[in-house]
């Protein structure tokens, strides 16, 4: 019985799924606008490997664009207790000009993200662009490279950064400030348009009802979610 319960549990089907966000840490980019100002990206294709970080992202966007003209960025990570003040920007563009499918999904133009978040604005000690105060980490850096894939026609880009300068809250810190403690720094997660931490839902996504996901089924998690 056992046996073929295990069997079943492991059938599998060839599917087209609408997005392939199967989780990772949210970061909040800080670039650098044409008049001097800094413009927020929220975005969800992040990872690191020594002192790089790949980040993906569409061209469209103002965190591109302004990452082609001016590299000089910071990544603000983000911990559960921002997911409210993300979510108010999550629908935002720094653009004017935006794509009809952008439009569809109920993005609009809002010049200054950190008011619109609720989030303050700490000068760069490394780059001439503005962190976020709230933010449990930052690291400051340059653009090194930025690659197109997915194709000749694809609007999607592959962009390499380098981490220059880390900035780190000291209750994340271990005794020795070299290492974060893994217990204490609890990242934001992005799955599939949804927002995650400790591996229960965070918050309602507006970036999900953009994207017209189906709602989540939630009866069945610990309470708390």
């Amino acid at each position: 019985m056992i046996a073929a319960l295990d069997v079943l549990s492991n059938v599998k089907r060839i599917v087209e799924p609408k997005v392939l966000y199967f989780g990772t840490p949210v970061v909040l980019i800080s670039s650098l606008n044409a008049d001097g100002t800094t413009n927020l990206g929220p975005m969800s294709s992040a990872w690191w490997l020594n002192r790089s970080a790949m980040l993906g992202m569409a061209v469209g966007s103002q965190t591109v664009q302004n990452l082609m003209e001016r590299p000089d960025c910071i990544l603000n990570l983000v911990e559960p207790a921002m997911v409210a003040a993300l979510d108010r920007i999550a629908l935002l563009t720094g653009s004017r000009e935006m794509s009809d499918a952008k439009r569809a999904r109920g993005y609009r133009y809002e010049p200054d993200k950190f008011a619109a978040a609720g989030l303050t604005r700490s000068p760069g000690s490394l780059v001439d662009v503005d962190a976020i105060e709230e933010s449990p980490i930052n690291l400051e850096g340059r653009i090194e490279a930025i690659h197109q894939i997915g194709g000749p026609d694809s609007t999607l880009r592959a962009i390499e950064m380098s981490v220059q300068r880390v900035h780190v809250r000291e209750d994340l810190l271990m005794d020795d400030d070299r290492y974060i403690n893994p217990l204490r720094w609890d990242p934001l997660i992005m799955k599939f348009t949804e927002y995650f931490a400790g591996g229960v839902p965070a918050y309602e996504s507006s970036l999900a009802r953009g994207w017209q996901m189906p709602p989540l089924q939630t009866s069945g998690l610990a309470s708390g979610a």
